[in-house]
């Protein structure tokens, strides 16, 4: 009896063994299995290696390794920035500043991005600290401080030559600030009080020179106005002399037109008696008169024409 349950306890034990075992393959399988299955994101690629052999980049989505043996390194293909601490360069006039700025890039060639550099981020700063020293060292200290989208687009020209063969593109650079040393700084203040106090004097003199045009176009207008006025008021006064004698002239006319009508209507015996009335008139006077008409023969006839007639009738 004793034997046959030490039989018994020998067999579950191997079968215990055995169970264990195999969950342990399980889970070995499992494992392997998962880690054979990789999800790749949008943004993302995988470089494969397969014994130490570059197999190309994968991606996105789900992507089959063969586990122990292949190798993969993910890359993320999302613009980022790389902070260049502040750097001391020269300018070409020989004036110290301390320049940080920032580096934008992205990869472009996961293979090239992880077989090509070893450390990107140490080899761009590196890069950057140079490209800068040799781009401010060619450029006076004015145009560095005026001119620095053109100084930004250099660097980045220069650092994209360089960071091409790496599978980056540096998509930007920023200069974030310049600082230069201190007497240069109190030297720039000063150079722009003067020189907004310039731009005040300027400003105030054109506003006083606009004043002045100004005015001098007003009474240049109002005297236009003014003369025009005259002008006018003299047309009208002139306007109406002119009317006015015109219709004194028409009524001269018109009074010489009647009388010569009626004078052609008065007979020459008419003419006798008011000839005759006009020397009664004069004789009639005190003093004694003598009268001797210019047409005094004619008169004479006209008189004896008149008694001959009277003496018909």
């Amino acid at each position: 009896m004793l034997f046959g349950s030490a039989v018994l306890q020998a067999n579950d034990v191997t079968l215990y063994v055995e169970i264990f075992f195999v969950i342990i393959l399980l889970i070995i399988f499992l494992a392997l299995l998962a880690s054979s299955i990789k999800i790749v994101r949008e943004y993302e690629r995988v470089v494969q290696f397969r014994l130490g052999r570059l197999m190309g980049s994968k991606g996105p989505g789900i992507v089959l390794i063969l586990p122990v043996i292949n190798r993969l390194v993910k890359v993320d293909l999302r613009e980022r920035y790389l902070e260049v601490p502040h750097q001391t360069a020269i300018t070409k006039d020989n004036a110290p500043v301390d320049i940080d700025f920032l580096i934008y890039y992205k990869v472009v060639d996961a293979s090239a991005s992880i077989v090509q550099v070893q450390n990107f981020t140490g080899a761009s700063v590196g890069l950057a600290t140079t490209t800068l020293r040799a781009v401010v060292g060619d450029i006076p200290l004015d145009e560095l401080l005026s001119k620095r989208e053109q100084i930004n687009s250099i660097l980045r020209t220069r650092l994209d030559e360089v960071t091409e063969r790496w599978g980056i593109k540096v998509t930007n650079v920023e200069i974030r600030e310049i600082r230069p040393p201190k007497d240069v700084q109190d030297a720039m203040v000063k150079q722009m009080t003067a020189e907004r106090s310039r731009r005040a004097l300027v400003t105030e003199s054109d506003g006083i020179r606009e004043s002045s045009v100004l005015k001098a176009e007003g009474a240049k207008n109002a005297a236009i106005l003014q003369a025009e006025g005259q002008k006018q008021s003299a047309i009208l006064v002139a306007e109406g002399n002119k009317q006015s004698q015109i219709l004194v002239a028409d009524g001269y006319a018109q009074a010489l037109g009647l009388i010569f009508s009626a004078a052609k209507n008065i007979d020459s015996k008419t003419m006798a008696l008011q000839y005759l009335d006009m020397l009664k008139a004069l004789g009639a006077g005190a003093s004694t008169k003598y009268i001797l008409p210019m047409e005094f023969t004619s008169m004479i006839s006209k008189l004896k024409e008149f008694v001959q007639e009277s003496a018909k009738d």
